[in-house]
């Protein structure tokens, strides 16, 4: 009787809970599609908040009327410029100037040296933000296609930023459709049943609804900042994430309906068992990414608290929504293989793992002495990594206007025409200054901005323009601005101007941001990772009331991020043919391989734990990794397999993120959780829970009974 009420409440419980949670989705779900409403991806949400770039940015401020994003229109004709075209160019410059977001008046064509190209600079409300995409995109439809051997295209900084946000802005579907049918696919083949993948799945929908509404109200009162890279990112973190969690309660729940005959108790015994990790899990993940307000970076500073808002959104899901599904499924969810209450050891229905702990148990030393090696042979590949700032025709997989263009412009015309570095310095050493800029080897032209708000032309007797005793001097690179070349030349210049006495010169421009974000990204990566290793070990020493264990998984999870980094080298440079990463890749890919990396091995040693109280240490690590073994590897599977969702969008830095997070997650889960962590835990034996009482029970881990259920 007591038995039928206790089913009843449980039932009413779980179904008020269900209902109360399908009422949230039915709100929030709406805000998925209405994050990019509030995302900013211009210039500035990626700029260093304190850098020389940032200064000279606030400097060009009092030189001119208005901000301006220079768009470059270049018309190349391989045969020569013909008066025919010159007419083209001008009537399209007429039209370019009156289009609304164009600051006017426009500088005149300039036609290369070899008169084979013409290029119209067209300057561009920096005020309009996103909207730039839309100046771009009308400045196209005006040039018109290549015709009669007459090619068009519109680079420089605001064709590429158009080019970006373009990306980002279509970034919601093509992804959240990709990563849907791939977490589909694999709950298919993991479960095996036509019901119970539907309860994940809707489960991680309704994490990522939530945490869509609460990252749409947060970015819209400007509590954080949403960009493009960070809304793809929460995405496939939310789903993989939210699987991972789901997979884990869902064995959980299997495994206790073989001991318990009613499913609400088993789902409670299931829950005690798996909240404490998953919780932990969570918890290190959300830790890990609010290390990155530590970070100089803009763009790091927004991905941090929007995916930390992702994975708490996901944990408050998948404690309460999940159980109270698979509660009303009861048995019946697990159809065709409905788990019986016939109380079976979890270890006999899981006999490859039994059998891979077996193994490990045989040959301990040896396992993780060879796992350890192989691992540090892959982190040699680290050389090969060639972290750097993606050049513009680097950053994306396809070929895009804004890069064709700037194609165009480095085979005609200094390349960083429409892109000078901006020198701002003292008016009475500007000559000086002015002079030593010259002489800097890979500076193409100096002129200072005249009193008409143009660059000066070679006359000696235009009048600078003087703003506050401050002169601005324009100073044309030869290469690139988005090259290596451009780079070196910038720092050198930096250097050359900053020795002038009395000058307080300040570099800025495109090139000098790229050089400034390269600085600040090597300052983040040294800040913060060392953080969040910190971070994790505590964590972890809590959960496993211990401090060898810790320290042990500490350094496998890095052995194993550094072999990923080696692995992911050889990858990107011989078979993807990459020149390489950005500067921002080894945070990005340090923060989310460790702290879900580390996500396994709480999965698996909290188990371990849980055993080894009961059947001592070394026998509760071949029983961890026997049940864990399956859905921890089908958790890392899905996992990599949502992150591999990034590989479709056209962004070689997340495509990159993509491939390094799905390698690193399936190298995790088959070589360091699998084998190394297991075989290290067994060869050490008791004395990894020290300095717990449960590191000084039972040397050999074997003893059971009253003596070890005193430890708990």
């Amino acid at each position: 009787m007591a038995g039928g009420r206790g089913r009843w409440t449980a039932t009413l419980v779980a179904l008020v809970v269900v209902l109360g949670w399908l009422v949230v989705g039915g709100i929030a779900g709406p805000y998925s599609g209405k994050l990019g409403d509030v995302a900013t991806n211009d210039n500035a949400s990626f700029l260093p908040a304190n850098a020389e770039a940032t200064r000279a940015q606030n400097l060009s401020a009092g030189f001119v009327a208005k901000e301006t994003t220079p768009a470059l229109v270049v018309y190349e004709r391989t045969s020569g410029i013909t008066p025919a075209d010159q007419q083209r160019v001008q009537a399209d410059a007429a039209r370019f100037a009156r289009v609304p977001g164009v600051v006017g008046p426009l500088p005149p064509p300039i036609v290369s040296q070899d008169q084979q190209a013409v290029q119209v600079i067209v300057p561009i409300d920096s005020s309009e933000g996103e909207q730039i995409r839309r100046v771009v995109d009308q400045l196209r439809a005006i040039a018109g296609a290549d015709r009669d051997g007459l090619a068009v295209d519109v680079a420089g900084p605001a064709g590429l930023l158009a080019d970006l946000i373009e990306v980002f802005t279509a970034i919601d579907g093509p992804l959240l459709l990709v990563t849907l049918v791939v977490v589909l696919v694999i709950l298919l083949i993991v479960y095996r049943s036509p019901v119970l993948w539907i309860f994940p799945l809707l489960a991680a929908a309704m994490s990522y609804s939530l945490a869509s509404l609460f990252v749409y109200f947060l970015a819209r009162n400007d509590v954080i900042k949403l960009n493009g890279q960070a809304q793809g990112i929460l995405t496939v973190l939310v789903f993989g994430a939210g699987t991972d969690y789901a997979l884990l309660l869902i064995a959980r729940y299997r495994e206790e309906l073989h001991r318990h005959e009613r499913p609400w108790a088993a789902m409670r015994a299931a829950w005690r068992g798996a909240a404490p990790a998953i919780i932990a899990s969570g918890a290190t993940v959300i830790v890990s990414l609010l290390c990155l307000l530590l970070s100089s970076l803009n763009s790091n500073r927004a991905l941090g608290p929007v995916a930390a808002v992702g994975i708490a959104a996901t944990l408050l899901v998948m404690l309460t929504f999940l159980p109270a599904l698979l509660l009303l499924g009861g048995r019946w969810a697990f159809w065709p293989r409905r788990p019986r209450f016939d109380h079976a050891d979890p270890q006999t229905a899981h006999g490859i793992w039994g059998r891979i702990a077996g193994f490990v148990a045989r040959r301990s030393r040896t396992v993780w002495l060879v796992t350890a090696v192989v691992l540090a042979a892959l982190a040699i590949g680290v050389t090969q990594l060639g972290a750097t700032t993606l050049g513009q025709s680097d950053l994306f997989t396809r070929h895009t206007d804004s890069v064709a263009g700037q194609e165009v412009i480095a085979r005609h015309y200094p390349a960083g025409t429409g892109s000078p570095a901006t020198v701002f310095t003292n008016q009475a050493t500007a000559p000086q200054v002015a002079q030593v800029a010259q002489g800097v080897p890979g500076v193409s032209s100096v002129r200072p901005l005249t009193a008409e708000g143009q660059a000066g032309p070679p006359d000696p007797n235009a009048q600078p323009l003087v703003v506050a005793g401050r002169v601005q001097l324009l100073a044309t690179l030869a290469d690139p601005p988005d090259s290596d070349g451009a780079e070196r030349t910038l720092r050198d210049l930096r250097a050359a101007v900053h020795r002038v006495p009395g000058s307080d010169s300040v570099v800025g421009g495109f090139t000098a941001i790229n050089v400034d974000t390269a600085a600040a990204s090597t300052r983040d990566r040294n800040v913060i990772i060392p953080v969040v290793l910190v971070v994790i070990a505590v964590i972890l020493a809590l959960l496993l009331r211990a401090l060898v264990a810790p320290i042990l998984l500490i350094a496998t999870v890095v052995l194993s991020f550094l072999a990923t980094l080696g692995l992911c080298a050889l990858i990107f440079r011989y078979v993807l043919d990459y020149p390489g990463v950005d500067q921002s890749f080894p945070l990005f890919a340090f923060v989310f391989l460790v702290a879900l990396g580390i996500d396994y091995n709480i999965f698996l040693m909290s188990r371990v734990r849980e055993e080894s109280v009961r059947r001592g240490t070394r026998a509760g690590v071949l029983a961890g990794l026997a049940v864990t073994g399956g859905v921890i590897t089908s958790a890392g599977i899905v996992l990599a397999a949502t992150f591999s969702a990034l590989a479709v969008l056209p962004l070689v830095v997340l495509v990159e993120l993509g491939v390094a997070v799905a390698a690193g997650v399936l190298l995790d889960t088959i070589v360091v959780r699998s084998l190394l962590v297991p075989a290290l835990a067994y060869d050490i034996g008791p004395k990894i829970w020290w300095p717990s009482r449960l590191a000084r029970t039972a040397r050999d881990g074997d003893r059971a009974g009253a003596e070890v259920a005193r430890v708990r």
